[in-house]
């Protein structure tokens, strides 16, 4: 959604921006292109920000890549002096980079380690976190996350599943949770799929903050100052929905600019199936807070 994102954040004014999520840059680059003076990129993806500094080599010193989740918004500002932005992106969830990547376990198309961690810098991968949580948890987190209806049938199987095997790869996650649902009622989707984004979600503790970041995000606008959330799963639009709307109503002087969120257009999801969920929410920083 370039040309939404753009629409929104309106970078031909000039200044400074923030790409929360940089991935391979594509954003980053069109905001560049557009006007942008500045443009800092946080990922907690050492593999993404290997691509994106490849990618917008040629813009120089008016690029600067961070490694650092997006969460840490205000201590990456504060490290450079920064007070205010001009404009804030933060493009939500797993990039196409890290569900085609060998080795990094996001996807069952492929038989991989089950890894699944963004940052694979820090913490324990879904194999180890699968293999140490109790069933009632795992059936709890992958109804939440998942929204999957089959949750404790699902998480009772993960559980005998691993006591005869270690579940070590993603190919052995996605046959336990096939063999615990019928296939019946899944003809667009395969049976793993709201499983796995669960445990993602779990592993990458992805909704954990997000709120508190759009509220830091909001404060760091200058007058004029925009920001854009695009999500991809109703669990965050739902978070990203009602904190705008919290944070319009604070009186900080934040304006919501999309009434309902934007989606994307037929010829987007023809070129681009993955972008078929994504959903734009944009605000505003008008410079006129009330009391």
């Amino acid at each position: 959604m370039v040309a939404e994102v753009l629409e929104h954040l309106a970078p031909s004014r000039g200044g400074t921006f923030v790409d929360c999520t940089v991935g391979l840059g594509g954003h980053a680059r069109a905001l560049l292109e557009a006007g942008a003076s500045r443009l800092i990129g946080l990922d907690r993806d050492t593999a993404a920000l290997v691509h994106a500094r490849a990618a917008l080599s040629e813009f120089g010193d008016r690029v600067e890549l961070v490694h650092s989740d997006y969460r840490r918004l205000n201590d990456v500002l504060d490290a450079r002096g920064i007070t205010t932005v001009d404009g804030v992106l933060a493009d939500l969830g797993v990039s196409s980079m890290q569900l085609d990547s060998p080795g990094r376990g996001f996807s069952f198309r492929q038989d991989d380690p089950l890894d699944m961690r963004m940052d694979t810098t820090m913490g324990p991968t879904a194999a180890e976190s699968i293999r140490d949580v109790d069933e009632r948890t795992l059936a709890d987190l992958i109804y939440e996350f998942g929204e999957e209806r089959h949750s404790r049938r699902i998480a009772r199987a993960i559980v005998a599943a691993r006591q005869r095997e270690a579940i070590e790869t993603t190919g052995q996650l996605a046959d336990a949770v096939r063999r615990a649902i019928p296939r019946k009622g899944y003809s667009r989707i395969d049976p793993a799929t709201r499983t796995f984004q669960a445990i993602r979600i779990w592993v990458n503790s992805e909704l954990d903050g997000l709120d508190t970041f759009l509220g830091d995000a909001a404060r760091r606008l200058g007058e004029g100052g925009r920001m854009v959330v695009i999500t991809f799963h109703s669990l965050e639009d739902r978070i990203a929905k009602h904190t705008l709307r919290a944070l319009q109503d604070e009186g900080i002087g934040l304006r919501i600019r999309t009434k309902r969120p934007l989606v994307p257009g037929e010829a987007e999801v023809e070129r681009n199936p993955r972008a078929r969920s994504a959903k734009l929410r944009a605000a505003e920083q008008s410079g006129q807070e009330s009391s």
